[in-house]
Order: structure tokens, then C-alpha cells, then sequence
């Protein structure tokens, strides 16, 4: 492989929903270049960026894959991205290690939910997008559907370049709307055409398309447009160039067509995405934290001279050799073996065998020039979204923002002794993927994983036993109630134990009353007199609040009271602060109960976005969950609900939504505070905790 400057070098996120066919033309794009050795395929397990066991078993992509091919004197580097909403967090960081978007669509399922959100995850960086219609050679292959469909669906400034010369099992070649030829594919492995006139039965059709291709580019220049409305014709270069220029305002949005499969307008397309397409010197300036305290910025630009800067925007643990992290220089150039600071966690890491990723392999490179993504694997101390620069210049370069986890489970070792190895797993699946998120739930002692789905969690379990040998059990998690009293009560602890020598002797009065939800809990010394010695008083107030984490109703932590001792007696001898602890147990189980005790639950707040079609059916959800809708506002065609919603009634919510809003609906989520259980409810919380004492007891 050849060195290549930035103005030679293009990055480009294949994006789509899943089963569009994104891997097979990034595979169908490399063989073409030659960088690819062979036309693999997703079937037979052999396509160039699925390679992890998972996808091979499953048939999908569920990480990022890089690949790259050389075509023109350029470099295109391309982030193949997972299309499952379970795993957009590694295509969100696809998108954010690139310039631009190759979306992906399908001739025969069309626009779908992933292309939608992909689409406007490109549109919200001010990414330029191309789009690729693929399978053009399958039954119901449907060109013209497909356009009308993103001009209405994703963007009115969708324009072809090229379009079919037949579809289905004729589709034969396309046709160049900016040479005006034809290009009509042979029996050749790696895509080989015969450029031709257009053939007849294709005239009219092409005739209507160029006439809206140069309309739609001459619009959006004022020079071009003279030229059109004087009646002078715009040629080839001058098209494109004022196509490149419109898609880097996001003024135009180019369509394109082929088949991964038969190598049909492959090769057409490598020309077009390096001629269209931002190199990486045209990129955008990124502006990052530098100084000492990280508090100045700096603007940053992709030239070799510049200070070295790359964004570490994956982490992929394998086999044999461990982490291995890909990165994007954004700033200067870095050279194999090199020693480069870590400015987010304050090490120095050392670059060995520097390499470019190619699917599973790695090309092993010299030097890594401003724009270009690279790989190395064993860095001991660096992680996802972590900056590497140098001592000189320590910078740090925007982090990728992650979507948060929408589905939890509890998760715990199938196999006695295997906790610590579970939980260095998970922190290691963590590092792979910043989506899944592990904590520990102290209030339930339980670990709690969370993922963007039940599938993205069900790989993850696949993954964890794979490459850590720990078989993992998800359960629901337990829900972290908590109880509270409803009126004052009051009432006496006295612990009293004679054992032969010197006993036990502890008396307290104590008075419990409710306070405010939230207020947590206060103890309030009315001892006067002596009656109970003041070294013993604190005691007392350590066995209301051991009692009190043990509750009264169903073994949950009882808060939001006040507990006031008034009076009590001591023994000169037998009484000492275990006694006065006792008594305090005590006398909190005898008052609690008195107090009409109560259940809390865990209270979220619920933000759902949804298409206004589905509004209907997701609020009588929402109500069916026992939320409470505090209100909704619309904007365009999507609603956003907020309601509030019991914890306990949104386990697998997430799922239920993406059913609900056929995969069109967003949630949101965050704790709220704590509310009364009703009282049906709690009866069956009550029963249950009876039910489970009993059983441990035997």
C-alpha cells in the first residue's frame, strides 16, 4: 500500500438499517479495489467486515468494521456500521471517525427505521450523505419507488446520478447521468463493464433524469444556473463539481445504484465516492482542550505539521492479543513505534506495529498521515473516546456522545466462584462497547447491565462467555422499594438478658412521626435528667437505623421519619451501649408497626418521542403502566410524551415501544423520586417478600 497525504484520503460510515446490504458492498467496494482478495458473502460467513464469531453464527453485523480500498490515487477508508438499533452506538461512533455517509438502501424493502435515524444522526454532525441503492438485481427491485421514497421520507434534495439499465434479473448496467453513458457490466469477478451509448429502450428515462440532475445542481449555484437558463450546456466536470460543493452544503444528496452480488456499478461508484466525497483535508476544523487545565482550545486541521491528535473511537478485544484500538488522526502524523501521551488518562503509550485495518487483518504501516484511521493493538491504559497526543502538546479532542441504555437486567454468575471473572468481563465489553453499562445496585445488591435491547444483552452474554469463559444468568432486576410511616405512634424498647454473671440491660421510650418525602431520617434527643446516661444515647439511635434498613412491611429500608427519644431507664451495672442498641431495635419494630407503614416505589421520568400515528396507542400504554402523562408537545410530525412511570412497570418498556412504534420511537428515562405503591400492589410486593423469608427459612 502507498502513502497517502490528506488531500488522498477519504473516510466514509457505510450506514443503513440491518439487512440493506451495507457489509456486502463494502466487501463487493475492496474486492473491486483489490484490497478485498476475494468476493465474500454474508451467507457463507465470508464477507471481508463481519468476521467476529457472532455475526458469522447470527448473519448480522453487531460492531463496526473497517476496511479500506485504493481507487484513483485515493485512499477511501470505510467504517462499516451495525444496522440493528441494538448496536448504534458503534454506529454513532462510526460516524463520528468519518467525513461523510454512504446510506444504504435497499431496492426492494426501501427506507426504514434505521435508515431514518442514520440519516438524521448524518444530518445533525452536517455530514454530506450519498446515497446507494443495493440489490438492484433482486425480485420487486423497485428504483424509482426507492427515490420517491427518501424524497418524501429522509430529504427533498435527493437527486439520481445514476440509474438502472433494467432491475430484477435484467438489471444489467447503469447509466451515467453526468457522462451520459452507459456502463453495462460484464461476466468479469471484480465488476467489469463495456461503456456504451445509452441503449434505446433506456433514452426516455434517462432524458427525464438529467434534465432534473442539472436543474437540481444548477439551483444551487448562481453561476451555473446563468449558464442553464442562457441554454449553455454544463458539462461533466463542471456538474460534479458543482454536485461536490452542494453536498458539502448539504444542498444536494446524490443517488446512486448497484448489486454487491453480481459486481454490478461497483467499480462506477469508487469513482464517485472519490470524486464526490470530502478528503480528509477538506474536513471541518475541530476545535479541542489544550493547556494544562484543559480549559483553552485550539483550532485543529488534518496537515501532517499540525500537532498530533487522534480520537480513539473503538475498542475491540481479541483472542490472543488483546485490546486492540482504532483511532482517527485528526491532527499531525504519528510513526510505528512511537511513544504518544494520553491526554485523557494522563499515560504515555508506546505504538507498536502501528497497522490499517482491513476486516480481520491488519496492514502493518510505517507512517500515519493527518486523516487517516489507524489501528494498534496492546495499549495497556487506553480506552474508547480517549484523546492520544503528545507531552508537547497534550490536547483533547471532543468525546462521542453515546446513547444511554434503555434495557436492564440483573446479571450474576451461572458458576459459583466466577464473580470477579463476570465482572472483568463486563468491564472489558464495556471498553468494547461504551452502550453496555454495568453497575451495582446497593440497595439490592444486585450487578445490573444494561444494554440498547434484549438482543444487543443477549450478544453481549455470547460475547462475555466467548472471550472470558463466564456463563452469565440475566434476570429482571429487583425493584428498590423502600417503606415509610403515615402517622406518629409511640412506644418502649427494653432489652433485658441475664446470663449468670453480669446481663444486659437497655430502656428507651421513643416517639416516631413521618416527615416530607425526601427528608430522610432524624433523630431527636429529648433526654432530660439522666434518666438514660448520654454515652448511651447515640446507641440508641444506631438501633433505630439498623432496624429501620430492615423494615417493617417487606424487608425494605424504612425513610422519612423522625424518631424522638423521650425517656427511658438504665442499670448501674448491667447496662452498656450494646443494651441501648437492642433497645433501640426494639422499640422501632414496636412503634414502626404502629405508624400505618407504607410501601415507596421507585418513580422515572419517562421521555417518549413518537411519530404522531402512534401517539395513541403509546399513551394508553404509558396509562396501562400506571404513568401519570404530565404532558406532550409536537413538533412537525413527532410528538414527545413525558409522563411519570413506576419503575417497576418499565422493565422491558423499550421493547414494548419499538413494537408499539414499529422501531420509530425514542425513550429517554431518569429517576424522579419515590411515591406510595397502591395498595393492591403493595399487598402483592408484601406476600411476595413473606413468600421468599419462608423459603429461606426452610
Amino acid at each position: 500500500m502507498r502513502d497517502y497525504d490528506s488531500a488522498g484520503i477519504r473516510n466514509i460510515a457505510v450506514v443503513g438499517h440491518g439487512g440493506s446490504g451495507k457489509t456486502s458492498l463494502v466487501d463487493a467496494l475492496c474486492f473491486a479495489a483489490g484490497s478485498g482478495k476475494r468476493h465474500g458473502t454474508i451467507r457463507e460467513g465470508t464477507a471481508l467486515t463481519d468476521h467476529l464469531p457472532e455475526e458469522i453464527e447470527r448473519g448480522y453485523s453487531i460492531a463496526l468494521g473497517c476496511a479500506y480500498a485504493e481507487w484513483m490515487e485515493s485512499k477511501i477508508n470505510f467504517v462499516d456500521t451495525p444496522g440493528s438499533l441494538d448496536f448504534q452506538g458503534d454506529a454513532l461512533a462510526g460516524l463520528a471517525a468519518t467525513d461523510g455517509a454512504l446510506c444504504v438502501v435497499s431496492a426492494v424493502s426501501g427506507v426504514e427505521v434505521g435508515t431514518e435515524r442514520m440519516f438524521r444522526a448524518a444530518m445533525q454532525r452536517q455530514d454530506p450523505v450519498l446515497f446507494a441503492v443495493t440489490m438492484m438485481d433482486k425480485e420487486h427491485a423497485d428504483f424509482d419507488r426507492i427515490y420517491l421514497e427518501i424524497k418524501s421520507r429522509l430529504t427533498a434534495k435527493v437527486i439520481p446520478v445514476e440509474i438502472p439499465c433494467g432491475e430484477g434479473h435484467e438489471f444489467a448496467g447503469v447509466i451515467n447521468l453526468f457522462t451520459q453513458r452507459a456502463y453495462m457490466y460484464t461476466s468479469g469477478a471484480k465488476g467489469e463493464f463495456v461503456e456504451t451509448d445509452i441503449p434505446e429502450h433506456c433514452q426516455a428515462r434517462f432524458a427525464a433524469y438529467r434534465q432534473e440532475l442539472i436543474e437540481a445542481i444548477s439551483a444551487t449555484d448562481d453561476a451555473l444556473l446563468e449558464r442553464y437558463l442562457e441554454g449553455q450546456d454544463i458539462d461533466r466536470d463542471d456538474a460534479i463539481h458543482g454536485m461536490k460543493d452542494a453536498m458539502a452544503r448539504l444542498d444536494l444528496f446524490p443517488l446512486f445504484c448497484v448489486s454487491a452480488e453480481n459486481m454490478i456499478g461497483v467499480r462506477a461508484m469508487l469513482t464517485e465516492l472519490v470524486q464526490l466525497m470530502p478528503n480528509a483535508w477538506e474536513m471541518e476544523e475541530i476545535h479541542a482542550l489544550t493547556g494544562s487545565e484543559g480549559h483553552q482550545t485550539i483550532p485543529l486541521h488534518a496537515k501532517d505539521d499540525g500537532p498530533f491528535a487522534a480520537l480513539v473511537f473503538k475498542t475491540l478485544s481479541e483472542p490472543h492479543v488483546g485490546d486492540v484500538s482504532y483511532f482517527r488522526v485528526l491532527s499531525g502524523s504519528v510513526h510505528n513505534g512511537q511513544e504518544v501521551y494520553n491526554a485523557t488518562r494522563d499515560v504515555v503509550e508506546k505504538l507498536g506495529h502501528l497497522s490499517v485495518p482491513l476486516g480481520k487483518e491488519r496492514v502493518e504501516v510505517q507512517t500515519l498521515h493527518a486523516g487517516d484511521i489507524g489501528c494498534v493493538a496492546k495499549l495497556r491504559n487506553t480506552h474508547t473516546n480517549d484523546t492520544l497526543s503528545t507531552r508537547e502538546h497534550p490536547i483533547r479532542l471532543p468525546a462521542i456522545t453515546f446513547p444511554e441504555s434503555v434495557v436492564h437486567f440483573a446479571v450474576s454468575a451461572a458458576a459459583r466462584g466466577e464473580e470477579e471473572k463476570l465482572q472483568q468481563g463486563l468491564h472489558r465489553l464495556h471498553d468494547e462497547d461504551p452502550t453496555l453499562t454495568v453497575t451495582y445496585n446497593p440497595e439490592t445488591h444486585e450487578t445490573i447491565v444494561g444494554g440498547m435491547g434484549e438482543r444487543h444483552l443477549d450478544v453481549a452474554m455470547a460475547v462475555l462467555k466467548r472471550k472470558f469463559g463466564v456463563q452469565a444468568e440475566l434476570a429482571p432486576p429487583r425493584i428498590a422499594y423502600r417503606e415509610t410511616i403515615t402517622a406518629k405512634a409511640e412506644g418502649q424498647g427494653r432489652h433485658k438478658k441475664q446470663t449468670g454473671g453480669r446481663g444486659q440491660f437497655g430502656d428507651c421510650w421513643i416517639r416516631m412521626s413521618p416527615m416530607p418525602r425526601g427528608e430522610g431520617y432524624l433523630f431527636d434527643d429529648r433526654i432530660v435528667g439522666g434518666v438514660i446516661p448520654s454515652k448511651y444515647i447515640p446507641a440508641v439511635d444506631r438501633g433505630i437505623q439498623e432496624a429501620a434498613q430492615r423494615g417493617v412491611l417487606a424487608g425494605f429500608p424504612l425513610v422519612d421519619f423522625r424518631a424522638e427519644l423521650y425517656d427511658g431507664s438504665t442499670h448501674s451495672v448491667d447496662s452498656n451501649e450494646m443494651s441501648f442498641k437492642m433497645a433501640g431495635i426494639l422499640a422501632f419494630k414496636t412503634v414502626a408497626s404502629k405508624c400505618r407503614p407504607v410501601l415507596l416505589e421507585p418513580i422515572d421520568l419517562v421521555e417518549v418521542s413518537v411519530p404522531d400515528r402512534y401517539l395513541g396507542d403509546v399513551l394508553g400504554d404509558l396509562s396501562g403502566r400506571r404513568g401519570q402523562i404530565l404532558g406532550t408537545d409536537t413538533d412537525g410530525q413527532q410528538t414527545s410524551v413525558r409522563a411519570l412511570v413506576p419503575h417497576a412497570e418499565l422493565h422491558l418498556y423499550a421493547t414494548q415501544l419499538f413494537s408499539l412504534s414499529h422501531g420509530h420511537g425514542t425513550l429517554t428515562r431518569r429517576f424522579s423520586g419515590y411515591e406510595q405503591v397502591p395498595h393492591e400492589a403493595a399487598q402483592k410486593v408484601v406476600a411476595e417478600h413473606a413468600r421468599e423469608m419462608e423459603e429461606a427459612t426452610g
